[in-house]
């Protein structure tokens, strides 16, 4: 699933190719990719075209795109979730569609804003007055990225939690954009192992932590984020590239890059926790 470096290189690309066009046809290919728009098609092709963009913003995972009102000034918004294989491509509106094509946005300079999803878990709704932040996800934590993302506060709320570390930084409700793979890599550098109850975790290594993860999605960022496959893309079609750097996710059996020390995968949550044995030693209570 993309995550907050995938989506914000996303996000980056619409405002860049999108921001200041006007929407001027509206086609919903698939009605499951505006499920959540409850009105139903026809009533979310009405409520795009003939608006404007005006920007493009995002909190973890999520991101939306601002539709100027009859003043000039942002207040509604297309709220946008990629899910497992969302994909936002930017495309001259005489290119062959894409495979799995789900909804195509017309603009008024001649291109398309497409949205492309093979597995369907993702998909666009209209929020009214949702241009400053959508009530929809209002219960989304800030991420680390964020300006006015709060340490302090994130350290008393975690430890307030009593469960496995990882299970905490990917509730997004206690911060927001973590997911499986830049969980394991901020949990190798910290190092700490998944299951570290938070109730027992240390002041340095809660601070420690957090910096781990502001600095993974930085430097995944940097790289365009992380492709294993052709079902994240920017809205160039252009792959990221730091899964070339990845030292703990997917290098099962391989070498850890400090001990030498296979690397070990986990099953976790139906997915999977990769992890060293000797620089991340598994809780001697055994819980998880």
């Amino acid at each position: 699933m993309p995550e907050l470096p995938e989506v914000e290189v996303v996000r980056r690309g619409i405002a860049d190719h999108v921001v200041g066009r006007t929407i001027t046809g509206v086609t919903v290919h698939d009605v499951r990719s505006v499920r959540r728009h409850l009105a139903g098609p026809a009533d979310f092709r009405h409520r795009l075209e003939g608006r404007t963009v005006v920007g493009a913003a995002r909190r973890g995972k999520y991101l939306w795109i601002q539709l100027a009102d009859p003043e000039g000034g942002a207040s509604d918004a297309i709220l946008c979730h990629l899910g497992m294989s969302g994909q936002f491509l930017v495309s001259d509106a005489s290119a062959p569609p894409q495979r799995h094509l789900r909804i195509t946005l017309e603009l008024d300079d001649g291109n398309e804003l497409r949205f492309a999803d093979q597995r369907i878990f993702g998909g666009m709704s209209f929020s009214e007055d949702g241009a400053e932040l959508p009530p929809e996800i209002a219960h989304i934590a800030r991420d680390p990225l964020d300006p006015l993302f709060d340490p302090a506060e994130f350290a008393a709320r975690i430890r307030r939690r009593q469960t496995g570390v990882k299970r905490a930084i990917l509730d997004q409700t206690l911060i927001s954009g973590v997911g499986n793979i830049y969980a394991d890599e901020a949990l190798w550098r910290t190092p700490l192992h998944y299951a570290r109850n938070t109730r027992h975790l240390r002041t340095r290594e809660i601070e420690s932590l957090l910096g781990h993860i502001g600095d993974v999605m930085r430097e995944a960022l940097a790289q365009g984020g992380t492709s294993f496959d052709a079902l994240y893309v920017n809205v160039n079609g252009n792959s990221g590239y730091f899964d070339r750097s990845l030292q703990a996710y997917g290098q099962e059996g391989g070498p850890c890059q400090r001990c030498g020390t296979p690397i070990r995968r986990d099953p976790f949550m139906n997915r999977s926790s990769f992890w060293c044995p000797v620089c991340q030693p598994r809780p001697r209570n055994g819980r998880f």
